[in-house]
């Protein structure tokens, strides 16, 4: 895409949460067409009616993504119609930084610009989507939307009224190619109604789904509409309101049929909701898959129950991959260095050619991320003040973990400031020879959601002995000096590494019970920390043999699903023979989903009932059991 190509909004058009129509035409002559497109937000392209494609990358201003994107097929002969809706945020969350709106294209034939934004441009600010509207679905996911099906006025099939000249807008961005393929949208998976009441209409679409709402119906009059959706049923009906995330879009309906596709906000879903102030008819509703396409490695499990295991954790891993992978398509749709770690890990054994090219844009993306404190932010791209420092450290390891399965140098020597980076803001912390908790209410001081684990959000905690903290902070180090050997790259950092080990063993060995404690001087054992103590090689052989024996006795606090396997890789590493245990624990709790219907695995083993009914069903760091099965 070229520098010279203008950003173009709506005048006058500054409210967040903000959608703008855009309309221009080009001569085709039977070449290649192509569209190169670039959005703050995200976009939905219309040539001559028909929809083409969507979903901007998730970005920064300083790693600006384009799309490339073939509309050959769509285009006809002389003047064709370019059809462009714009969905601007404008406010920051945990998916998204806020910049100002900008819309950029260019129309190419033959690799030549025939067209591109610029003033002349028409647009308008949507009459259909409300913008302004403050409807959230989550913190972290950002808006809803509403619709106003007696506004449309011909959009995107032809030219409406109310249109005016664009604004060029400075945005001084540096654009880069998408770094994956395009996602593709499957045929669409209709919901089947399984309850009707004069208050609502529940289905059921099988199983759960990512991807578009689309729906037909028809309305003796105008109503007001609202459609919810959900991973599972609460009191026969979709939870609609969770604390305070709301999972519904509002719709107005015209007299007569509406039909209505939204091609930008995914849904992650098995059950919809409608209700309407007035009777309606609903002819269909139903989700219009959309995929990263992948192709899976046949694995050669023999245990039924195991296969089914294994089959359930491939399929959330796919559920979760959008632009980037996220957490759980639900409710957050957000890209975090420690679960995309466990992601990767299961991706590089449960797909073909190890899911590389997709494995590294996630780790590119969030090497991208800017914070003055040297540690990456909560998620990326991400407007929130907001970190995890523990997770800036498995990213670290993920970056070694990356190296290992793919032999890609190339991706660590673009990363490695980025490292340096965060080790450094590290060795800022430490006091008396380790490091202590970070302070400040925008850090989180989290390790796992189990016990005296979880830190606390957003309070301002005081700085002290942090023993989990210190382990991944050597786990990190020991992955980097592995990177740098394998790269014939300086590493400087043994002594430091080698006190550290030393002083953690000083500071938190209980020599009487033979375990870690998370504080000092008080009998406070979790399994993480003393898993984490084997893999480091902090404690002898026949200490690590006496902790691995007292964790799998179920002396120790257990960790969450998504920390198993630093506990299962510490029972490997003591001895091969605890795989029997592992699988055993693998089955128990996984089959309990099984049993419950799910095609995907839990965020917790408590399912939707964990997080005050807001756990979620699909979560991909669950599916981290992939690396144990295939033993």
């Amino acid at each position: 895409m070229q520098k010279s190509t203008s950003f173009i909004w709506v005048k006058d058009l500054d409210e967040k949460n903000s959608y703008a129509e855009f309309y221009d035409t080009f001569v085709y002559k039977n070449g290649r067409a192509e569209v190169n497109i670039t959005v703050d937000g995200d976009y939905t392209l219309f040539i001559n009616g028909i929809y083409v494609s969507s979903s901007q990358y998730g970005d920064f201003e300083h790693y600006k993504i384009y799309d490339t994107i073939d509309i050959t097929p769509y285009a006809r002969d002389g003047e064709n119609l370019m059809a462009i809706l714009a969905w601007h945020f404008g406010e920051d969350s945990q998916r998204y930084k806020k910049y100002s709106a900008g819309l950029a294209f260019e129309v190419l034939e033959d690799g030549k610009i025939i067209r591109s934004s610029d003033s002349d441009t028409l647009s308008r600010k949507s009459p259909t989507y409300k913008s302004g509207d403050n409807k959230k679905i989550s913190v972290q996911l950002g808006f809803s939307y509403s619709y106003d099906a007696t506004k449309e006025d011909g959009f995107p099939f032809f030219k409406p009224q109310g249109l005016g000249k664009s604004v060029i807008i400075d945005k001084r961005c540096t654009l880069y190619p998408r770094p994956i393929k395009k996602h593709i949208l499957r045929s669409e998976v209709r919901a089947k109604i399984i309850e009707k009441t004069d208050e609502y209409c529940l289905f059921d679409l099988g199983k759960e789904y990512v991807g578009y709402l689309a729906f037909s119906i028809e309305a003796d009059k105008e109503c007001d509409i609202v459609i919810s959706y959900g991973e599972h049923l609460e009191n026969g009906r979709v939870p609609r309101r969770i604390g305070d995330r709301d999972f519904s879009i509002t719709y107005r309906a015209k007299k007569g049929k509406s039909i209505f596709t939204n091609y930008m906000l995914r849904f992650a879903c098995r059950y919809l909701e409608i209700s309407s102030d007035a009777p309606i008819c609903v002819d269909k509703i139903a989700i219009i898959p959309q995929v990263y396409e992948t192709k899976r490695v046949s694995s050669s499990i023999k245990n039924p129950l195991d296969a089914k295991i294994y089959d359930i954790c491939v399929n959330t891993l796919e559920l979760c991959m959008m632009e980037h992978y996220v957490d759980c398509p639900w409710r957050e749709q957000c890209l975090y260095a420690f679960d995309s770690r466990n992601q990767m890990l299961a991706g590089y054994l449960a797909f073909e050619d190890k899911n590389a090219s997709y494995a590294r844009s996630n780790l590119l993306l969030i090497s991208k991320d800017k914070r003055e404190d040297g540690i990456l932010s909560i998620c990326y791209p991400s407007g929130i003040d907001l970190t995890i420092p523990s997770f800036s450290l498995y990213y670290i390891i993920a970056l070694g973990e990356y190296l290992e399965h793919t032999g890609d140098e190339s991706l660590i020597l673009e990363v490695d400031f980025k490292i340096k980076e965060i080790i450094s803001a590290m060795l800022r912390n430490e006091k008396n020879g380790l490091l202590s908790s970070f302070e400040g209410a925008n850090h989180w001081n989290f390790y796992d959601w189990s016990p005296n684990l979880s830190g606390s959000l957003w309070n301002n905690e005081a700085a002290g002995d942090d023993l989990m903290l210190n382990l991944l902070f050597v786990y990190a180090l020991l992955s980097y000096k592995k990177i740098c050997t394998c790269l014939a790259l300086p590493f400087d950092y043994d002594v430091k590494m080698n006190t550290l080990k030393k002083n953690i063993k000083a500071r938190f060995f209980n020599k009487e019970d033979g375990l870690f404690t998370l504080a000092s001087g008080e009998a406070l054992y979790h399994s993480l920390p003393n898993s984490l103590a084997i893999l480091l090689d902090i404690v002898s052989h026949e200490e690590a043999q006496k902790i691995v024996e007292e964790i799998a006795q179920g002396k120790l606090i257990s960790p969450s699903l998504s920390m198993k396997a630093l506990e299962y890789d510490a029972f490997l590493r003591v001895d091969k023979a605890y795989i029997d245990h592992i699988k055993n624990e693998i089955r128990e709790v996984y089959g309990k989903m099984l049993e419950a219907g799910s095609t995907t695995v839990w965020e917790t083993t408590l399912g939707s009932a964990d997080f005050d009914g807001a756990g979620s069903l699909c979560h991909g760091w669950s599916a981290i059991a992939i690396k144990y099965l295939l033993i």
